[in-house]
């Protein structure tokens, strides 16, 4: 494997987790620290700061330290893009399997 490909796998692989898609969809609207960031995820902050720090590790996020706080933000807001493509392709995915499942829940003949 290919240098960028292993720089694409680690960075998908960073986005691969619930908690980490859910503080980059907090952080759209900018800059957040991890005490608010924690409170609107409803999880402690040391899950919190796990995740952070693989977002961190893979130049997703940065955080900047003011006194006590840490406050974190997206480094390139491209990935926000990436973000929405997914969603759309997921989307995409879901109204297929909905056409299938109508398909297959219809009784074939007309049903009895």
């Amino acid at each position: 494997m290919s240098d960028l490909g292993r720089f694409k796998a680690g960075f998908f692989k960073a986005l691969a987790h619930p908690l980490r898609i859910a503080v980059l969809d907090l952080l759209r609207e900018g800059e957040r620290g991890v005490n608010e960031l924690s409170s609107l995820l409803s999880v402690e902050q040391s899950a919190l700061s796990q995740q952070l720090a693989v977002l961190r590790n893979k130049n997703i996020v940065v955080a900047r330290k003011e006194g006590l706080n840490v406050y974190y933000s997206v480094r390139d807001k491209t990935v926000f893009r990436l973000l929405d493509v997914a969603k759309q392709i997921f989307s995409n995915q879901l109204i297929s399997v909905q056409d299938m499942l109508s398909q297959i829940t219809t009784p074939i003949g007309g049903g009895r």
